[in-house]
This record gives structure tokens, sequence and C-alpha cells, in this order.
């Protein structure tokens, strides 16, 4: 299955199922997404969806990360690099997300995201990677 939109799409990817790719090259700063978020709650929602398959795609949300979000779009689908080629940008605001390449991405790479906040960041995340932080 291939879920397509003009200018990125969530294929396969080897290894983390899903992921979401470039159908076209992107500049460094240039928007690949803006994903409208659901707001779930606080700490008891966070608590409720870690018990179902929901817990591997929501963002923590709020000023002191208290509540969760699920990303809408593709905004749940990009998967974790401790090599970014993006960034992506919680606006509690607006209630979206933004995410935007911080390096060149070429058509049909897959679009990556620092799951722990900046692009930078070495903090270990909740799972098994195949990637470890290389400095």
């Amino acid at each position: 299955m291939r879920i397509t939109r003009p200018e990125i799409y969530v294929g396969l990817t080897a290894g983390r199922g899903r992921g979401v790719f470039a159908a076209r090259a992107y500049a460094p700063g240039e928007r690949i997404e803006i994903c409208p978020v659901i707001v779930c709650g606080g700490a008891e929602a966070a608590a409720l969806l870690d018990r179902t398959e929901l817990f591997n795609y929501y963002f923590a949300w709020g000023e002191g990360d208290e509540g969760c979000a699920i990303a809408l779009g593709f905004g749940s689908l990009y998967n974790h690099s401790y090599h970014p080629n993006a960034d992506h940008v919680r606006n509690f605001s607006e209630g979206s997300i933004t995410v935007t390449a911080c390096r060149p991405i070429g058509a049909g790479e897959e679009i990556t995201i620092n799951y722990m906040g900046a692009t930078d960041c070495k903090d270990p995340v909740w799972f098994e990677t195949r990637e470890k932080w290389l400095c």
C-alpha cells in the first residue's frame, strides 16, 4: 500500500516498517509539511495511550511536555534518526507540527527526524535502534 501526496509519500523502509519519503528534492530550510494535531490530553491520556499501539506514534505536547498529541497528515509516521535530514517544531498555540528540511534531501530519500527534539540531540530513545549516535 502506498499513500501519496504531491511531494511526499509513505512507503516501506527496511527494518522499520512505514516511513515518509521525498517525492522531490528539498533544500535546507524548506518546509516539507505542516501537520495539524489532535491533542489527547495530559499525563492521564498519555498513560492510556502507552498501553496501546499509539504509544509509538504520539508526540509529547505542551510547554512542559505534560500532554500528548497525535500528528495528522504524515506527521506520526516519520522515523527517528540520530542523523536526521529534517527537523520538527511543535506549535502549541496553533496545534501543529512543522517539518522542515535541515539538510539537502534527495527525491526518493526517507525523511527522518530526531524524536528527542533537537536534530543533534544524543539522548536515548525508548526503543531499540539500528543506528547509534556517532560523534
